[in-house]
């Protein structure tokens, strides 16, 4: 099994014609992920890489089965798109477009929420079920996705798309391997949050343990010691704290939107303490997390 995607999955590429968008496109095709086509308002009948461009996401729903759809537009542009996915009637979207005004992302989640649609980002890169189906950037090339992420039993989640690489590897050359990777995004408000990605986890016969990727700033992993509390979740789960620099550098921001330290709470010291408190394992590096998840996992 896996979360979110499957080998089934079938998507378009909201911006498809775009620089980024068409990098992406012969990526996942490449994968051997179900890209059906892609939107870019004005270029209908074109097409890349073989697969059709239509002018709107209507001109695919109305058709055939469209299971996601990733965003790739400019930041101007965004709202509008994931906003078309929803009222079209797609239930996963991913939003990969970063610098989005807040106030706008916050509109476009409440809106997901509302339709019980799966908003994933924005500011991500996308989700992968090795083997399976790669959704996005995440993993870059063919060869490079298959040789970091091998099928395996640990799940992935990462406020960063390059860490979440560099976890699925570690996990892959460990022998533990992925059953689902996804890049939630860096923004301080993202469409679905460690705790609200947990329950498919638990719910996901593949899945194991969990390793996770954090940074400071946001309240992300306070919600999810609140979820393992509540919840009786029995994965074991080991996190990665990055950015431990900035405890004495308040209102800093480190990489992304989201990791900005406003207060104590902000800080990687009361994250780490917190997640502790609850039984989530903090890794001191990256390579530590396939061993403690092994000793969790075995012991």
């Amino acid at each position: 099994m896996s979360i979110l995607v499957d080998e089934n999955t079938t998507f378009i590429i909201q911006g498809i014609t775009g620089r980024e968008a068409v990098t992406m496109a012969r990526e996942v095709l490449d994968y051997g992920s179900k890209l059906l086509g892609g939107v870019t308002p004005g270029r209908k009948g074109r097409d890349v890489h073989g697969v059709p461009v239509e002018d709107t996401v209507r001109a695919f729903t109305e058709r055939e089965r469209v299971d996601a759809s990733v965003v790739s537009v400019p930041p101007a542009f965004a709202a509008d798109a994931v906003n078309e996915a929803i009222e079209a009637g797609i239930k996963l979207i991913i939003v990969v477009t970063e610098r989005i005004p807040r106030k706008q992302v916050a509109q476009f989640v409440e809106y997901a929420q509302q339709e019980g649609v799966r908003l994933i980002g924005p500011n991500c890169l996308g989700v992968i079920s090795p083997g399976k189906s790669k959704v996005g950037g995440v993993g870059g090339a063919v060869d490079s996705a298959r040789r970091a992420f091998v099928p395996g039993s640990i799940g992935v989640m990462s406020r960063s798309g390059g860490m979440t690489v560099e976890i699925a590897n570690s996990l892959s050359e460990a022998g533990l391997g992925v059953s689902t990777a996804v890049s939630i995004g860096g923004d301080a408000i993202i469409g679905s949050t460690y705790a609200e990605l947990m329950p498919l986890f638990d719910a996901d016969e593949q899945t194991k343990g969990i390793a996770i990727y954090s940074e400071p700033g946001g309240r992300a992993e306070y919600e999810l010691a609140d979820y393992m509390a509540e919840s009786g979740s029995k994965l074991p789960v080991v996190a990665f704290m990055a950015g431990r620099f900035m405890d004495e550098m308040p209102g800093m921001r480190f990489g992304h939107a989201g990791t900005i330290v406003e207060g104590k709470a902000d800080t990687t010291a009361e994250k780490i303490a917190n997640l502790e408190a609850i039984g989530i394992s903090v890794a001191e590096r990256i390579e530590d997390i396939p061993r403690l998840l092994k000793e969790r996992i075995e012991g």
